[in-house]
Parts: structure tokens; sequence; C-alpha cells
């Protein structure tokens, strides 16, 4: 029993041993994750990422030790004491059993020998019952004697079995405790020293940013308590009407039947151009519908208070003003809540985005301005001083700040500008954007790309710079806040074939090319840094007459959220006529090197012949001089002569020799 306790208390160290090295180690795992963690309310604090990795990795080596300590008093405390439990315990026990049976087989025999009668003695039972006590009698003497020397042996198990677990658990802590000194060194101390002084460091400042946002709080309850009122005095408190963001709840009318309608309260938000409700319990919020181009009203209902829908301009409340900027697009300028705030403060005349064809025809001749009706950006007269104040936003190094803004695109009926010649075929023809038309072969049925995307044309202008992205940015922002500010709304649908050749705007209804942009012109283009719907591109051209100098139009449009794959396929399209221009180089150059080694052969193949004329020619001055032998040695040997010089001379020598001869 006192072995059982003592071994059950044993078994205890070495279970929560091994309980204190996996736990540890759990901790070492759970610090060194730290730094992949991403905690709503934490930013992002290198300092603690490194101290806890610091830990971390103490604690790590820690870990390692007790796992150690765990193996070694395993080997030198558990396995002594049990073995003594297991084995020489319960074979003392067992031999206790068998002495003991022994002992009764020996009373069963002594008392059976004992009733045998002297009278009527039997010969062969007294024989059985003496064997019998005989036997019984010596295996009890010789259990007795292994048991005995059994207790005799276990006196000394016992001091072995209760020494070693003892002694294999003290040297286990003492081989623990000088790895653990080792591990903690005096530059561990130093860096604990300097977490403490940190920790109190951190205490202090809670306790200051505790009691600042205390006092905030009191401020802010003191400052808002009229504003708790559902109706709070607008001459006190006035409206901010220059928002471009708002959250709140809101509720909603469903309709339950033909007359019947029900309100859900749900919390509402803006978000970029949408209209976004979030359901209490819900971990996101969903699109309850695009606010973007729309206006909204107040209504009145009989069921509600202040109450408004979606669908027509009447600025009144903060919901109203904010979905009303949002429909604007100002949210996609640089400043928007300033320019929201001036839009506010006075109504300007609206802009006919659309002028007739008459007028844009008139546009076109030299005494006129050479574009269609057009809006400037800080013109005087009707614009005043919200024109001014927009311009004073734009970059001007980019865009200069007078530059007209064009909403509309030109048909190709009145492109008759100087350097937008027609070519014959190209404007009034209807064009298939995949080149299968059965009749004339079409210049982009060639090209290897044909991509086609649908568009929405927002304005170009002209612009000073085409070298970074930023000038397509700033158009964009200029286009999109004369938008808002004239409350143009309307926009021509297009689909943009992109080639290697060009780019083309095709009418998605006649097929008829509106507009030809080649692509060796097109020298930069972007998409929008948040709106990924909305991209442009520059597009460099020489200027009317003057050859030498050129002009860049910078055109926006807004896509089906296909921004990055048109601007992607554009890329792909100048890389395509780069290595093919690359080509058609090499192929030239081959070209020029075959016609000069032409004509290299062609020249040596003349001059081939002419020495061979010469050999036959003088072949045959010798044949024709030979009858007069004293004069004909003397001429051949001096023509043999001449013949053989002459192709140590040039031309000139050659022409002399001629001569003499």
């Amino acid at each position: 029993s006192y072995i059982n306790q003592l071994y059950q208390a044993m078994r205890r160290i070495y279970d929560a041993q091994n309980e204190l090295s996996a736990a540890t180690h759990l901790t070492s795992k759970l610090l060194k994750e730290y730094e992949k963690q991403r905690f709503p309310l934490g930013g992002d604090d290198e300092v603690m990422s490194s101290t806890l990795q610091q830990f971390g990795k103490v604690i790590d080596e820690l870990s390692s030790c007790h796992a150690v300590l765990s193996t070694q008093l395993a080997d030198a405390m558990m396995f002594p004491i049990t073995q003594f439990k297991e084995r020489d315990l319960k074979e003392i026990l067992t031999l206790k059993e068998v002495f003991q049976i022994a002992s009764n087989d020996h009373d069963t025999a002594i008392n059976r020998y004992s009733r045998l009668s002297k009278r009527r003695e039997n010969e062969k039972v007294k024989y059985e019952v003496t064997e019998d006590v005989y036997t019984s009698k010596k295996k009890q003497h010789q259990t007795m004697m292994h048991y005995f020397c059994a207790l005799n042996t276990l006196q000394y198990k016992k001091k072995i079995a209760m020494l070693e677990p003892l002694l294999g658990y003290m040297q286990a802590q003492i081989s623990f405790f000088k790895m653990g000194s080792e591990n903690l060194t005096e530059q561990l101390e130093e860096f604990l020293t300097n977490i403490g002084t940190s920790v109190q460091n951190v205490r202090r400042e809670m306790d200051c940013e505790v009691e600042t946002m205390q006092q905030t709080i009191e401020d802010l309850e003191l400052a808002s308590d009229p504003l708790y009122l559902p109706d709070p005095d607008t001459t006190k408190y006035p409206v901010h009407r220059n928002l471009t963001r708002k959250a709140g709840y809101l509720n909603a009318r469903n309709k339950t039947g033909l007359v019947s309608s029900s309100w859900d309260r749900q919390f509402y938000f803006t978000q970029g151009g949408n209209l976004m409700s979030q359901a209490r319990g819900d971990v996101a919020g969903g699109l309850v519908m695009d606010i973007d181009n729309c206006s909204v009203m107040g209504v009145d209902c009989e069921d509600r208070r202040y109450c408004f829908q979606i669908t027509s301009f009447d600025g009144k409340k903060l919901w109203i003003c904010t979905i009303n900027n949002i429909s604007k697009q100002i949210y996609l300028s640089e400043n928007p809540e300033e320019i929201a705030a001036r839009v506010n403060q006075s109504a300007l005349e609206a802009v006919t985005p659309s002028p007739s064809f008459q007028q844009r025809h008139e546009s076109m001749r030299p005494t006129i301005q050479s574009r269609p009706p057009t809006v400037r950006t800080n013109s005087s007269g009707s614009l005043g001083s919200e024109s001014a104040a927009l311009s004073a936003l734009s970059l001007d190094s980019l865009v200069a700040p007078d530059t007209p803004i064009q909403f509309d695109i030109i048909s190709p009926v009145s492109e008759d500008q100087p350097g937008h010649a027609k070519t014959s075929g190209q404007s009034g023809r209807r064009t298939n954007p995949f080149g299968e038309s059965g009749g004339k072969k079409s210049e982009t049925e060639d090209s290897i790309l044909h991509q086609l995307f649908i568009v929405r044309f927002l304005g170009s202008m002209e612009v000073k710079s085409d070298e970074s992205p930023d000038v397509v940015y700033e158009t964009m922002r200029q286009i999109l806040a004369a938008r808002a500010i004239h409350n143009i709304f309307r926009m021509t649908e297009s689909h943009l074939l992109v080639t290697c050749d060009c780019l083309k705007l095709i009418d998605p209804q006649t097929q008829v090319t509106r507009l030809r942009f080649p692509l060796p012109s097109v020298v930069l283009y972007a998409t929008h840094q948040e709106n990924k719907r909305l991209f442009g591109f520059v597009l460099r051209s020489s200027g009317g007459r003057n050859e030498s100098h050129t002009t860049s139009v910078c055109y926006i449009f807004e896509s089906n959220n296909e921004g990055e794959k048109i601007c992607d396929s554009v890329g792909l399209a100048k890389q395509i006529a780069f290595h093919a221009e690359l080509d058609h180089r090499a192929s030239e150059k081959q070209k020029e090197i075959d016609r000069v080694k032409e004509k290299q052969q062609k020249e040596l193949s003349k001059q081939k012949q002419i020495e061979k004329d010469l050999e036959e020619q003088s072949r045959l001055i010798a044949a024709s001089s030979r009858p007069n032998q004293s004069s004909g040695e003397g001429q051949f040997v001096v023509l043999s002569s001449s013949q053989s010089e002459d192709s140590d001379l040039g031309d000139d020598g050659k022409k002399k020799r001629e001569s003499e001869a």
C-alpha cells in the first residue's frame, strides 16, 4: 500500500512535467505566430512583434530543457519504482500463495496419517499415506525456504527501489537547472530588465490615454446633448450638406401586398458609388443599389417621418445631400468635401451636353472655334467662381487651366479637320469588329489581335504632357468634376476594337467607325487607381499644317469593370506591333544585304567576262601575225608582255597599253 502511494506521487510529478513541457512548447509556438495575426484595432507594431519573437525563442529553449527533464525522469525515477512494483512485489505475493497452498497440503496429509487405525492396518493404504506425508512435507519445506529467502531479499530491493528514483529525480533536476543557467545569460537578464521598464512605460501611457479619453467623453457628452433630440434646432446646429460618405440606421419600406407594406430597420452605408446595407449579425454588407448618376428627393408618408426616395433631386437632409453628391461622382475627386461644399453653395446653369449636328458642322469652319461646343474649366460668365475654384485644384503642369473639354464624339461625317483626312473606305463604312466581311479586305483582317469592349465616352481634352500616368488621372478628375457641376449625365456607348494597328470606336447599332486612333500614336494609357471602370489614353498627333508641332489629347472612357483588361489588351497590341516592326526591319535589312551580294556577284562576273574577252583578242592577234616570223615574234613578245602587265595595272594603264598596241 505504501509503495502504491509513493508510485502515484512520483507519477504525478512525471505527468506534471510532461504537461509543463507541452504547455511551454505551445506558448512558444503562439508567441511566434503573433506577427501573423491581424487584430481589428491593432496596428503593425514591429517592436511588439520582435519582442514576442525573442520571448518565443527563449521559451522554446526552456521547452527543450523541460522535454529533456521529462525524459530523464522517465528513465531515472519512474523505471526503478515501476520495476519494484510490477516485478518484485508480484513475485513475493506469488511465492506467498504457493507457500500457503503447500502448507494446506501438508496439513491435509498429516490429518489423514493420524486417522490410520493400528488394529486393522492395511499395508497398502499405510504406504500411500506415508508417501503423501513425505511429499507434502518436502514441498512445504522447499517452498518455505524460497519464500523466506525472497522476503529477506525484498528488504534490500526495497531500499534500492526507494533510493534510485529519488537519486534520479535529484540528478535530473540538477541537470535541468544547469541547462537553465546556461541559457539564461546576462544578456537575457538585461533584456528582461528592459522589457520590465517598457511595461511600466506602457502602463503609464495607458493611464494617461484613459484619462484623456474620459475627458473627451465628458466633453462630447456635454456638446452632443442637444443633438440627442430627434429634431434638433437647425438654426443652432445647421445640417452638414457637404458629406460624400454616410452611415446609419434606416427603415426601408417593403411591399407585402397590393396595398399593405412593412418597414425593415437595417444599417445602411455608402461605399463609393454604391448604397450598401448590413443586417444585424452579418459579418459584411450587401449591395442595395448603384447610386451613380441618380438623384433623390424627400417624400411624405402617413406612417413614417423623414422619408425620401431615390427618384429626383431635392437636397434637404443629410442622406439626400450625401446620395446626391455621390450621384455626381464627386467622391472620385481629390478633395470631395471641398467640391461638394462649393457645388451646394450656388446653383449653376446647365450646359447642353450634346449639340446639334448643324452646330457641330458650323464649328468646323476655320473662322470659328475648331471644336464642338465645350465647357472650359475656368471660363468666366456663366461658370463664375465655381469653375475658378475647380481649376485651382488642377495641376497646371499637366493640363492647361483654360483647356476646353469635349463631352461628345464627333461623327465621321463631320471629321474634316486638318490632320484628320479620311482614307478611302474608312469613314461612314460599316465595320465588322471581327474582320469577317465578305467584300473588300479591311485593314484589320491581317491583325493577330482582335478584342472588343463595351465603353462609354466621358470626354476628352488637350494635355500638356504625355509622359506620366498623372496626366490621365488629372484629366479624369477634371472631366468628372465638370460633368458633376453641369449635370451632364448622358454618355455615348460604343464598341472599342483593339487591334495591332489601331483602336476603333464603332457604333454598336450601325457598325460604323466613329473614331480611329492609330496604335503608334497612343503613347500613354492607364486606369483609375480606385475606380477600375474608368480608363483613358493619350493620343499624340501632328498639329495641322505645322508637322513639327505635336499635340496630345487625353480621351477618358467608362467600361463595365474592364479598365485593366482594356489597358492590358492595348499593351499586348503594342508589344505585338513592336515585334512585328522588328521582324519587318530585320527582313528589309536581309533583303538589302542580298541585293548588295547580288550586285557584287554581277560586278565580279562582268570583270571575268572582260578578262576572258582580252585573252581571246590576244590569241586572235597572235594567230594573225604568224606568217611574218621576223616581226611576228617581236610583236608576239611585246603583246604577250603587255598582256601580262595588264593584270598589274588599273583601267587607265590598260587603256594606255591598248592605245600603244
